[in-house]
């Protein structure tokens, strides 16, 4: 067989039978392959940043690699920023970058670049296949080190792919995670338990269902508060399963939480830092005095190590879980907290009867139904959703890891394909939709069962907050062009419809609700524009 045969057959025997793709002349003989090995899924997107994102965000729902297919260096190039995401959230992606053929590559075509260089930035595998002979265990290799939490990264000449000689290779076995040694958990239990003010930092897969029930456990025999890191790549939320609050994204809101600990326990999370650096304020948040220990890297066995220490610390203590009470009023606080700078503001002022940021949460939560996925990348208008979700019911949510926006659609796609039984629900801020909109023509296709609530405020908010929080002055009429998206304000509606979504615009908490439940009751993707305003409105640093 050819080369592209041996991959494609090999990876589906390794139980990577997914690939998103967006290809191009020197993987033709892969998209052909598609044809003889009918086990393997080939997913079109519209571009390379739409295929690497849902490849993250199957992942994240089927636990276990997806492939994507990318077109020489730049193709991998407009992949990278979702790459980024994954690579932060521990995502096993397999990429296959497409190359010239090696007898090509000393003439400099046009499209030649250095592709291994481009891999590395979010890659912790990467390597170019040399013969057709050795091609199919190459493939094995990488899903290997994708199984260990990581980018694997597999450039394909395109003659090592249509070239003969081929043979099928069959999976490695992987020892990961790294199991935490008994010691490291004695350590812990002491401080634990040693009357202190302690504090665990959750993360990774501290935050499955096993993982919270330990860790609730843990902080009912002991008083040490739970806290989980700002952006999961995957936290089971809502009734039947322990309510953990996130670390704020505001380093003032996060340093409120956290101040006066005397230890923090890292269980699969890293030490808290801000996310940007800001003038006179510390970018470390760990607390003066505070001891950080590690009961598990988040390469370790995470869920062992908590359950283990439950067992020395917390023996018959019950988790406490959530209980499905849906809001019926604003939030009377938002987890991890409204968008603001130190001052309080006053309470979001709306029309009656129309949507703002608070009405928003309440209302998704209220119509959400039971098992959904939920991707958020409502950014600043989704300020309200965490203290909404929590005792809504049970459900998977998954989030902006690496901060690189852009990602929320295109995850969506993904865990639909991952999860065709699951309703899946996409919160999507309209700058951040802007990147990846192509997403939505994949889900027309594939016939996904995803529904996006586009939460259109006509502006880059989040730009605004940070204008102010960096002190780099107010903004005047030039500087305000580049934070606002009006003038024109983009019709998503229209534009949703063009890729083949069906969409609806929506400005009232009702005809949310409306549109939700019709949209979850119906098959096949589906948009709803929500107006909603800006949390900070123009020429402002502060909110509403």
């Amino acid at each position: 067989m050819i080369g592209a045969q041996a991959l494609i057959a090999s990876l589906t025997g390794a139980g990577v039978d997914v690939c998103f793709m967006n290809p191009g002349t020197s993987e033709m003989h892969f998209v052909s392959a598609l044809d003889s090995v009918p086990a393997m899924r080939g997913v079109l997107a519209l571009f390379e940043g739409v295929a690497t994102g849902a490849a993250d965000g199957y992942a994240r729902i089927a636990g276990r690699p997806a492939a994507v297919l990318l077109h020489l260096g730049p193709g991998l190039a407009n992949g990278l920023a979702n790459l980024h995401n994954a690579r932060r959230a521990l995502t096993p992606v397999v990429v296959i970058v497409g190359a010239h053929a090696t007898g090509h590559v000393r003439y400099d075509a046009p499209l030649q670049s250095d592709i291994e260089a481009l891999a590395r930035t979010v890659s912790g595998w990467v390597h170019t296949c040399g013969t057709t002979r050795e091609l199919a265990q190459d493939a094995m290799r990488a899903v290997a080190a994708a199984r260990a939490g990581q980018i694997a990264t597999l450039v394909l000449p395109a003659d090592v792919s249509w070239s003969d000689g081929a043979a099928l290779a069959v999976a490695r076995p992987v020892s990961w995670p790294a199991v935490v040694d008994d010691s490291q958990v004695s350590a812990v239990a002491a401080l634990v338990s040693g009357g202190s003010r302690v504090m665990l930092m959750l993360g990774g897969k501290a935050l499955t269902e096993r993982g919270l029930r330990a860790a609730s456990r843990i902080s009912t025999a002991t008083g040490a508060r739970l806290l989980a890191e700002t952006f999961p790549a995957r936290i089971e939320r809502g009734a039947g399963v322990p309510a953990v609050d996130r670390l704020a994204y505001l380093a003032e809101q996060a340093e409120a939480q956290l101040a006066g600990l005397d230890h923090l326990i890292l269980a699969g999370a890293r030490a808290p830092v801000s996310f940007f650096a800001y003038p006179g304020r510390a970018s470390d948040l760990v607390p003066a005095g505070c001891s950080v220990a590690v009961l598990a890297d988040p390469d370790q066995d995470v869920e062992a190590a908590l359950e283990a220490l439950a067992g020395q610390v917390a023996a018959g203590a019950s988790p406490v879980l959530a209980e499905a009470v849906l809001p019926s009023a604003p939030p009377l606080r938002a987890e991890p907290g409204p968008p603001l700078p130190a001052e309080p503001a006053p309470p979001l002022r709306a029309e009656p009867g129309l949507l703002n940021a608070i009405s928003l949460a309440n209302t998704i939560a209220a119509s959400l139904p039971e098992h959904a996925i939920v991707v958020d990348e409502a950014n600043t208008s989704g300020f309200a959703l965490p203290q909404a979700l929590a005792r809504a019911p049970r459900h998977t949510l998954l989030t902006l890891t690496g901060g690189s926006i852009g990602q929320g659609l295109p995850a969506a796609t993904g865990a639909a394909i991952a999860a065709p039984d699951r309703p899946v629900l996409s919160l999507e801020a309209d700058g951040s939709a802007l990147y990846t909109i192509q997403a939505l023509w994949t889900q027309a296709r594939e016939q996904l069962n995803v529904t996006t609530v586009l939460i259109n405020n006509a502006a880059y908010a989040i730009l605004r907050m940070e204008l102010a929080r960096t002190a780099a002055g107010q903004a005047g009429e030039r500087a305000s062009r580049m934070l606002d998206l009006s003038g024109p304000t983009p019709d998503f509606t229209q534009i949703s419809t063009g890729l083949g979504v069906p969409a609806t615009r929506v400005t009232t908490a009702g005809e949310l609700d409306r549109a939700l439940r019709l949209a979850y009751a119906e098959p096949g993707p589906h948009l709803i524009e929500a107006i909603v305003p800006p949390v900070i409105p123009p020429a402002s640093g502060t909110a509403w």
